[in-house]
């Protein structure tokens, strides 16, 4: 990795000081073989200075560099790897010329090459958010150099060619060195946008072509389109449809037109990312093609995914952050408005409920972590970026937001909106710009608030205190608010209370009042005298804060949780006693009964999903070391019980059973694993199909039932790019010393596996007993300097992530830790992070250990 590849802020805003672009004419050749393809950019520029500057390209080798009609000589001189000096500009317009032979990735960044098992073809995209537009073409990497792109590509005549401006008609090229048939797609201008913007999608690619209209008139072209072994899985009416109701919400709300000329969704293999908003050309992970059923919680999140990449249309893409450090307010205005979308617009009418489980869940995790940060972050360079893309910049920022629309009101709030894209389309701005109009529609000083909720970290804590007469009657009722010692910030909260009381079988909401909260206590002096079962501080969720139940409160919920009706409010409930449980204030193993007592009243589908993660952890990691083999059976047991009550082919039904196959351990219950494996088990309504009897196979390997012989003639059945990784993780699951040596090789030791193989390996890897595992705790942090030295950071990320040994908390994994750590004080903050999280996520799980102990 060259030194210059992570570009500074103070560098990006320097060459912005003197220079301008306009246009770049990108020729694209993918016809010269599997590792690498010829890229020519000719930039024009216009500069206020005679200076010189660089431009920024990744590639193996640079052909060719001329400016101004002058080829200059030895190119190679001029290239380190990362940046291609150039001699000083002339005042006024200059033209820039840079041929390479770039490099094709395997690990999701820049120009991704994937082949598919089904039938060889080659698939190709291209994912450059934050900074990897620089590994297809030479560029000025900055967000704030916006330009109109042209791109030229040559490429198999039997390819589909996607771009942002619409596919042209190919024309005939000839053939490529193999005889193949070749052609040549040359693309219209772009509208102006960033680099990272720009896009490829390139090969098979087959689906769907409809329209969307837009409010102006017009109708859109509109494709969804898959690799052509999954395109028979594509719903792509269904997208479409759902894309349509995103369009009409937001033309209304923006009082703005789409503002660009097509809108095509492809989904991609081997992608790091949900999806990307690429202008009219998004792509998406290619999970989101549902080759097997599927929980309606995925589906909901592959309808949400599709909003809030639309929503990115107009923010983000129209008007543009000038550098990274509004990052936050890219990504948070599009989590909040694609939830409202959802809510409003579509079938997902409880989204709100999702996003308090889900993505405030996130956000109150990533706040707890020591590399937690203010929501406008100090993005000195790219490195920082990158660091930093994380649930703060995502969920805090979007549950800010959403306090910040109900502070200004929604009417204030999208007029501001409309005023700030009219104003700033197809420019670039800093989040002053949008305060400004906000200001001006609301009659609001917004000064204050984004110091208090944008510029200071951590969250805070609202804790009941509750005092009631021998009837049940609240005598004094208060708020207290507590901030953790590193991020002592109190803020001010308007929320709601309710008190829920139990009537004909059911909580029912009896008492609410409406208050401001500020400072250490509070007191709501509206209750005294209100009698309540379960008292709920922030109820309807627009307090950013986490929240505790009193005592005979969660004895009420423990019991009668599921026959709360309101599933915005059941959430907070099951959300509040897992804080309580994370902060070592209620055992793990009450919340295991809470939730095995209660779930099977739960109507969310998305809300299920979190709640198995969290049966997962309460019964595993986070349960007392000698009781974890007692509650792991428990939770095996409880969840084929659930399985067998559900409704006969039910979401709850396959989420129930795909729960039972993580935690099936004993004898009995791997047993049971095998019979539907067979099919001497049946259950009603429910077929075994692709997708679920790899999820089965994959708990019988972990369990030692099955070989890797046996692994390997259920990939035969199914060898294609899904089947394939689950066999690797199959294969990596096995519990033995050799299994997991391999997996270890393969992924640490070697570097031939593509990102998404990488991970199917480590999940399988991790799938081990103590004893199969300790062995790789010292190996783990001997290996750490290396993967960042010799992987992309997509790929060091993964493994380093994927193996830190947190499965089994120990004392000695802190230890190692905090050594490492200190032996390599002077690492980037991007490799010390996952291990400073690392060691935190196992100092917080051996106090719910011990608290679940005693």
């Amino acid at each position: 990795m060259s030194a210059t590849e992570n570009l500074k802020r103070s560098e990006a805003q320097e060459r912005a000081s003197f220079l301008s672009t306009s246009t770049y004419d990108v020729t694209l050749d993918l016809t010269q073989g599997p590792t690498t393809f010829l890229t020519e950019s000719t930039i024009r520029v216009t500069s206020t200075e005679e200076r010189e500057t660089f431009v920024d390209l990744i590639a193996p080798e640079v052909l060719e560099i001329e400016l101004n009609g002058e080829l200059l000589e030895d190119p190679a001189s001029r290239f380190d790897g990362a940046r291609v000096q150039l001699p000083a500009l002339q005042k006024g317009e200059n033209t820039i010329r840079i041929r390479a032979n770039a490099a094709y990735m395997n690990t999701g960044e820049g120009l991704h090459r994937f082949v598919d098992p089904v039938d060889d073809e080659v698939y190709l995209y291209s994912q450059f958010e934050v900074s990897d537009a620089r590994r297809m073409f030479a560029c000025f990497e900055q967000p704030d150099l916006k330009a109109e792109f042209t791109f030229t590509v040559t490429a198999p005549a039997h390819w589909r060619v996607i771009s942002i401006a619409p596919t042209p008609e190919p024309t005939d090229a000839g053939t490529d060195q193999n005889g193949q048939r070749i052609a040549t797609w040359a693309f219209e201008a772009t509208e102006r946008i960033s680099t990272y913007l720009t896009a490829l999608i390139a090969g098979k690619y087959e689906g769907v072509e409809g329209t969307i209209r837009s409010r102006d008139g017009r109708e859109l072209k509109a494709g969804v389109y898959a690799r052509a072994s999954l395109a028979e899985h594509l719903d792509g009416q269904n997208i479409i449809d759902v894309t349509q109701q995103g369009f009409d919400f937001y033309e209304e709300k923006f009082d703005c037109p789409y503002p660009f000329r097509k809108y095509d969704q492809v989904f991609v293999p081997e992608y790091n990312m949900g999806a990307m908003e690429h202008p009219g050309a998004v792509t998406y992970v290619e999970a989101y093609v549902f080759r097997s059923d599927v929980s309606d919680a995925i589906r909901e999140r592959r309808d949400l995914t599709i909003l809030h990449e639309l929503a990115h249309m107009w923010f983000g893409d129209l008007v543009t952050m000038k550098w990274w450090d509004d990052l936050w307010l890219n990504e948070s205005f599009a989590e909040y408005a694609s939830t409202l979308a959802s809510a409003e617009a579509t079938k997902w009418t409880t989204a709100w409920t999702t996003f308090a489980g889900s993505e405030k869940a996130w956000a109150y995790n990533q706040d707890q972590l020591p590399s937690t940060h203010p929501i406008v972050a100090d993005m000195v360079d790219f490195d920082a970026v990158e660091t930093n893309f994380d649930g703060i910049t995502y969920a805090k920022g979007a549950s800010v937001l959403r306090q910040l629309v109900a502070y200004v009101g929604e009417d204030a709030f999208f007029e501001g909106l409309r005023a700030y894209f009219r104003k700033h389309a197809w420019g670039n701005t800093q989040l002053k710009d949008l305060l400004v109009e906000l200001e001006a529609t609301s009659g609001r000083d917004l000064t204050s608030w984004s110091a208090l909720w944008l510029e200071k970290a951590g969250v805070t804590l609202l804790r009941p205190q509750i005092e009631r007469d021998q009837d049940g009657a609240v005598v004094s009722f208060a708020v207290l608010q507590e901030a953790p010692s590193d991020y002592p910030t109190l803020r001010p909260h308007r929320l709601r209370i309710a008190g829920f009381t139990e009537q004909d079988g059911a909580l029912v909401r009896t008492e609410t009042v409406e208050v401001d909260v500020d400072g250490e206590r509070t007191e709501i002096p509206e209750l005294t005298g209100k009698q309540a079962d379960l008292w709920l501080v922030n109820d309807g969720d627009l307090a950013y804060a986490k929240l505790r139940l009193d005592d005979e409160s969660l004895a009420t919920a423990m019991q009668k949780l599921s026959t709360l009706e309101d599933s915005l409010a059941r959430t907070l409930i099951w959300s509040a006693a897992w804080d309580m449980v994370r902060d070592a204030e209620l055992p793990s193993r009450r919340y295991q009964e809470l939730l095995v007592n209660n779930i099977a009243g739960e109507t969310e589908s998305s809300v299920i999903r979190t709640l198995l993660t969290r049966l997962d952890a309460v019964a595993g990691h986070y349960a007392a070391p000698e009781q974890r083999a007692e509650r792991e059976a428990a939770a095996g047991d409880a969840l084929w019980r659930l399985t067998q009550q559900a409704e006969a082919g039910s979401d709850a039904q396959l989420q129930y059973l795909e729960g039972f196959l993580r935690n099936a351990v004993t004898d009995e219950q791997v047993e049971l694993a095998r019979a539907l494996f067979d099919g001497s088990q049946q259950l009603p309504g429910r077929d075994i199909d692709t997708d679920l009897r790899w999820k089965i196979v994959i708990a019988l390997a972990a369990a030692g039932a099955l070989d890797d012989a046996q692994i390997d003639e259920v990939l035969a059945s199914d060898d294609t790019q899904s089947g394939r990784k689950s066999a690797l993780t199959a294969h990596a699951a096995l519990p033995t010393e050799a299994a997991k040596a391999k997996a270890w090789k393969d992924t640490v030791e070697k570097d031939e596996l593509a990102n998404e193989s990488v991970t199917s390996v480590v999940i399988g890897f991790n799938q081990g007993s103590k004893e199969l595992l300790d062995p790789y705790t010292e190996r783990f942090f001997g290996m750490l300097n290396t993967a960042w030295a010799t992987r992309s950071s997509e790929i060091a990320n993964r493994l380093v992530q994927g193996y830190f040994p947190a499965k089994f908390p120990s004392q000695k994994v802190v230890d190692l830790s905090t050594q490492w750590l200190e032996e390599n004080a002077d690492k980037p903050m991007g490799q010390r992070r996952p291990i400073l999280e690392g060691r935190d996520t196992v100092q917080r799980a051996l106090r719910v250990q011990h608290a679940d102990a005693h």
